[in-house]
């Protein structure tokens, strides 16, 4: 059963860290790229970053760019974002999602093949 599931999202003060993965199971991220997408109520979806698995090439939003790290874990089928300096306008359901795609270029309306469930990420003190 092809499968992404994200995980490590939670509640953290301004200014804190949170990592969250997404884990494939099912396919194999190999020639996938991989985004990030994050929705807050009454907002529309956004896109945060992406990366193209093998070949390594990554994009961020000019909003989270020298915040946010996109990366992978080929050993764990697995991609990571990690999140720091967080601010409260982070507060959004964080989903991944996979596209078998050559690039990441124009992933903000690609139309991804595989998505997770999302998961929760809370910036508040």
């Amino acid at each position: 059963q092809v499968q992404l599931v994200e995980s490590g999202g939670g509640l953290v003060q301004p200014g804190g860290s949170l990592r969250l993965s997404c884990a494939a199971s099912g396919f194999t991220l190999n020639y996938y790229v991989i985004g990030w997408f994050r929705q807050a109520p009454g907002k529309e979806r956004e896109g945060v970053s992406c990366i193209h698995f093998s070949r390594g090439n990554t994009y961020y939003a000019d909003s989270v760019k020298g915040r946010f790290t996109i990366s992978k874990d080929k050993d764990k089928n697995t991609v990571y974002l990690q999140m720091n300096s967080l601010k409260p306008e982070a507060t959004a359901v964080y989903y991944c999602a996979a596209d078998r795609s050559y690039t990441c270029s124009g992933y903000v309306t690609k139309a991804f093949d595989y998505w997770g469930q999302g998961t929760q990420v809370t910036v508040s003190s």
